[in-house]
């Protein structure tokens, strides 16, 4: 069986004792989003991973993306996309 190396701080563990608990918590769950893999929504699999700040890349279908800095989608372009979904909807039973 192979041991833990950290128990709490898991990703953070790199920066040991340094820049204080809340500062490595911060980076700890922005860390984690980047390194995440993401669903795409062109092939629908859990492939998409960061290339670099912003670009996304699918390793199935091999589509790129924008989005966020930490995570392919930010929270600014979820409101953003459901406004534009409801405008269109709206235009659309207007008579």
């Amino acid at each position: 069986m192979v041991n833990k190396r950290t128990k709490k701080v898991g990703i953070t563990g790199k920066y040991g004792t340094r820049y204080g608990s809340t500062l490595r918590k911060v980076i700890r769950k922005i860390e984690v989003s980047q390194h995440a893999t993401y669903k795409c929504v062109f092939c629908g699999k859990e492939s998409v991973k960061r290339t670099c700040v912003g670009i996304w890349d699918c390793k199935r279908c091999k589509k790129v993306m924008a989005g966020g800095a930490y995570t392919l989608n930010t929270p600014a372009a979820v409101t953003a996309r459901s406004t534009i979904a409801r405008l269109r909807k709206m235009k659309d039973e207007a008579p």
